[in-house]
């Protein structure tokens, strides 16, 4: 039987192109199985060690902050990392046809938002007057995200001279579905904003998807990673990349 060859945090981190500490810091947070220590106190890392950083950052490579999806790579590392590596090949496939099934929730969101560009200079058949709790119970929100959107800009309600109560006639009912629909698809406020301003503002038609991809200069750096549709397709590149390294660990 071969002897086991043991390697330095160094060479782990050599090996999977980052610092050593961070070598340490996921073995602290669970991301490395247990690391065995000599006589000599020093960690001894296997290449089961390196494989399985090299799955790590793999995984972390998705930058999203919606979606639940960096909460699933995560759990295959950790799964991993406890030796289960069956089982963590069935989440990075349940993984995989997560991000597919949220690429066709995105594009089905951009396409309703096409239709209602398409259709809303429209003259309206009938007027629609609602007040914002029938507005919310008809489109299956809370009354707190009407009132979220009205205050970042997404909306533009006219108030009821009578009361001060804000009125929803159609055209507002119709620009709330969309709203509605693009943030069930996980596009972040800010980049809804940046979709409806460029609907507003250009005569021509925009292209929806730069305009999604293309964060301003002056956007949080949280909402600078939101390149939605492109982001879900290198992820969709990288949770194969994981397959392929869970499978090559099995293998070994």
């Amino acid at each position: 039987m071969a002897e086991l060859k043991y390697y330095k945090t160094s060479e782990v981190a050599r090996a999977a192109s980052v610092h050593p500490n961070t070598v340490r810091l996921y073995e602290e947070w669970g991301l490395l199985q247990p690391v065995p220590r000599g006589n000599n106190k020093y960690r001894l890392y296997t290449l089961a060690h390196i494989e399985q950083m090299r799955l790590a950052r793999i995984a972390l490579r998705c930058a999203f902050v919606e979606g639940n999806i960096r909460k699933r790579a995560i759990s295959i590392i950790k799964t991993a990392a406890k030796g289960n590596l069956k089982l963590a090949l069935e989440e990075a496939c349940d993984y995989l046809a997560h991000i597919k099934n949220e690429q066709s929730k995105a594009d089905e969101a951009l396409i309703i938002l096409q239709k209602w560009m398409n259709k809303k200079n429209e003259p309206i058949a009938m007027n629609v007057f609602l007040e914002r709790g029938d507005t919310s119970k008809l489109l299956g929100i809370s009354i707190d995200a009407l009132r979220n959107w009205e205050r970042n800009g997404l909306l533009d309600v006219p108030r009821n001279i009578k009361n001060g109560y804000r009125v929803y006639g159609q055209k507002e009912v119709d620009r709330a579905k969309v709203i509605r629909n693009l943030r069930m698809a996980n596009y972040s406020m800010m980049a809804i904003l940046r979709m409806l301003k460029a609907i507003d503002t250009n005569n021509r038609e925009p292209d929806i998807l730069k305009i999604v991809s293309t964060p301003q200069p002056d956007e949080d750096m949280v909402y600078a990673t939101d390149r939605w549709i492109l982001t879900l397709l290198e992820t969709e590149k990288d949770a194969k990349e994981l397959i392929m390294q869970i499978k090559k660990m099995l293998n070994k």
